[in-house]
């Protein structure tokens, strides 16, 4: 965070660390920051339990930040697993098969009527202690884990879900990002699909591309509307076997590759919402859809853990890594752990914002034929349409966690393990005594054994239609 070129000044979070029923150490932090700064502030949450804690405690803090209204603790409601079941229920978002088990025996009857794999969820990650082994999110083989999964419920702090299990493919994971005002009233948004993830199949982007898909963003701003959603949310999808896209994870903040959604002169979802929350105009977005995400590291674990990294189209991108906040909010690893607080900037004659620090007009905006979401009804070209030939799209470079270790670690031990491989195999054809001989050998194709197929479980129907949540 020290070389970042829009990290203006870091305050430390509350000591001890926010505690997800304990609000108060938070709110006493935020004082002390908003002292430090000395004029409202623009405060933005940048995980669930940060925005979760500001929200709540959003009346007490008005006259020192501007925070969005979330009404009925929203964010709260979203996060919880269990709940965004209901409301995706009830509002015709297709969402997986969900099931809470009110003991070990109905969890493990769940398993084997939803068919293994199952994913097993807890509705309340944020609440999870540390130190467990638990995880948020567990892919389910036997009944027994179920099993053993519910009866750790007190320890986790929440409810277990038991979901259908979506298998992953090539154009199966696609997210939804927005920015909203009041009411629901999109500012900037966008859809796009996950290239690679890690860990592969499971984990967080590593390579994501900026496709409009009108399934996907109508079902963004319909829930947005329906809730009257004000800031920044991030929305998981993936499509089942018959094609239909299912909701399966709410984020009530931004999501870590919300760089990818920047228009062509550098407006994303975080600045949206910083002009919106200062009373400044938010300009119409231009370009955008064909932009490119990497996490470096991520991406060539992914890559050699996979398949090949996706090709570059031409351009690059010189924007902050996914987890940092653009140019005007300055961002850091201090306040709430997670939450990123700016004061606000002065405003340029015609409501116009400073552009890349300066105080003169911005550039001139050329239109572009693609642009993203501003609207209900804004749709654009299907993820499978190429892009149009001449459109230059740009890669967003990340580098997550550069003081983690943990990444460069397993790559490195992902290129040692295939180069280890390949050495074995080479020495299968050298003998013993040094000689290498030519060798010619047939090998049968390896055949795997497949079980009867009267004995085979057919596999669960997919329906397009939303699926009701089950709770005993």
């Amino acid at each position: 965070m020290g070389r970042s070129r829009y990290l203006r000044a870091v305050h430390p979070g509350p000591d001890g660390g926010l505690e997800p029923e304990a609000p108060d150490a938070l709110r006493e932090c935020l004082v002390r920051v908003s002292e430090r700064i000395g004029r409202p502030a623009v405060l933005v949450a940048m995980d669930d339990l940060s925005a979760i804690a500001v929200s709540r405690m959003a009346p007490l803090l008005t006259d020192r930040f501007r925070i969005p209204h979330q009404p009925d603790n929203l964010p709260a409601r979203v996060a919880d697993k269990a709940e965004l079941s209901r409301l995706c229920a009830r509002w015709d978002v297709p969402h997986p098969e969900t099931v809470i088990p009110a003991s070990g025996a109905e969890a493990a009857e769940a398993t084997w009527r939803l068919g293994l794999p199952v994913v097993a969820k807890w509705s309340r990650p944020w609440l999870l202690p540390a130190g467990t082994g638990l995880r948020s999110t567990t892919l389910v083989h036997t009944t027994a884990e179920a099993r053993g999964l519910y009866e750790r419920s007190a320890e986790a702090g929440s409810r277990l879900l038991l979901q259908r299990f979506l298998p992953a493919g090539p154009d199966t994971d696609w997210f939804f990002h927005g920015a909203f005002a009041r009411g629901g009233h999109p500012l900037l948004a966008g859809s796009g699909r996950k290239e690679l993830s890690w860990p592969v199949r499971t984990g967080l982007t590593a390579v994501g591309r900026w496709l409009p898909d009108p399934a996907v963003e109508e079902a963004g701003l319909r829930l947005a509307d329906r809730l009257g959603y004000q800031g920044i949310l991030d929305l998981d999808f993936r499509r089942d076997e018959r094609g239909c896209f299912r909701l399966v994870d709410f984020n009530p903040r931004p999501g870590a590759q919300f760089r990818l959604f920047t228009d062509d002169f550098g407006l994303d979802v975080v600045q949206a919402m910083y002009l919106d929350l200062t009373g400044q105009r938010v300009p119409e977005p231009v370009g955008g859809p064909g932009r490119i995400f990497v996490a470096e590291n991520y991406a060539l674990l992914a890559a050699v853990r996979g398949r090949s990294l996706p090709r570059r189209r031409a351009g690059t991108g010189s924007g902050p890594s996914g987890g940092s906040a653009p140019g005007g909010v300055a961002a850091g690893a201090g306040v709430a752990e997670g939450a990123v607080a700016a004061p606000e900037p002065p405003l340029l004659p015609g409501g116009r914002r400073p552009e890349d620090g300066s105080d003169g007009p911005p550039a001139p905006r050329v239109p572009r034929a693609a642009g993203p979401v501003r609207g209900r009804g804004a749709s654009g070209p299907g993820p499978s349409r190429p892009t149009p030939k001449g459109e230059r799209g740009r890669t967003e470079p990340a580098w997550f966690a550069a003081d983690d270790l943990g990444p460069f670690l397993a790559m490195l031990g992902a290129f040692l393990g295939r180069g280890l491989g390949k050495g074995a195999r080479a020495l299968r054809g050298v003998p013993r005594q040094g000689r290498r001989t030519a060798r010619a050998v047939v090998r049968a194709p390896r055949q795997r054994a497949q079980p009867p197929a009267a004995s085979r479980p057919a596999p669960p129907e997919a329906s397009t239609e939303p699926d009701e949540l089950v709770t005993r």
